[in-house]
């Protein structure tokens, strides 16, 4: 009977061992699904990654390519003896420790495209203003520069250089359209955000009014100064 409880005693051990052996396997198993799961996860989130930054460096003109050290020589790898390391985190050896640094640098690259992003999608003028504030100030500051241009003309006829036919044209007509035409194609130019896939908003009747009605209001109240200092 000994020698029979002593092998029963050693088949349970056995029977023990096996199972905790079938449980490491599927824990191991599952562990390493989990793995494949994230590197895969991370490689789509990497995909994405380029293709935002590559859509960034197309906005700011820098081709996709162009990506290499400057010099031309491409910056070393986790491979390359002469650089150091990509990736050198405590416990480098556990792959879990691994793809959880990889994710956290994923997570910050994220922070920091999205940032850059924010920053593309407002315009180079103005950037925290309305774009309405924005070209009301534009079309403003245009006809302030259409106003002077204006002053120099009246003083020029004063002196008998400019007729007053043509005196007149450039008030009622010719500084009027050439400040609207500046302040349309500074909105154009640098009132469109870096990543805009359309054509910024010019307010082109608030833009017409504008430089329309403070050009001639301007030589009417300059009349209006001469007569009253007369």
């Amino acid at each position: 009977m000994s020698t029979f409880d002593e092998y029963a005693a050693a088949v349970r051990q056995l029977s023990v061992q096996v199972r905790e052996g079938e449980r490491g396997a599927a824990a191991e198993a599952e562990r390493r699904r989990r793995l494949h799961a994230g590197v895969a996860e991370l490689g789509q989130r990497l995909a994405v990654q380029g293709q935002r930054l590559d859509q960034l460096g197309r906005a700011i003109g820098v081709p996709p390519d162009a990506a290499a050290a400057p010099g031309g020589d491409p910056a070393p790898s986790a491979t390359d003896p002469a650089g150091a390391p990509a990736l050198a985190v405590a416990g480098a050896d556990d792959p879990a420790v691994v793809l959880e640094e990889a994710h956290r640098l994923a997570d910050e690259a994220d922070r920091h495209t999205g940032y850059v992003e924010a920053l593309a999608q407002r315009p180079e003028l103005l950037p925290t203003w309305s774009p309405t504030a924005r070209a009301v100030a534009v079309y403003v500051a245009c006809a302030a520069v259409g106003v002077l241009l204006m002053l120099v003309l009246v003083v020029a006829s004063g002196v008998g250089l400019v007729s007053g036919f043509t005196l007149g044209a450039w008030i009622c007509a010719g500084l009027p359209v050439l400040s609207f035409a500046a302040g349309w194609f500074i909105l154009g130019r640098w009132g469109r955000p870096a990543l805009a896939t359309v054509d910024p908003p010019r307010f082109v009747p608030l833009g017409f009014v504008i430089c329309v009605a403070l050009v001639p209001t301007a030589y009417c109240a300059s009349l209006l100064l001469v007569r009253l200092l007369r």
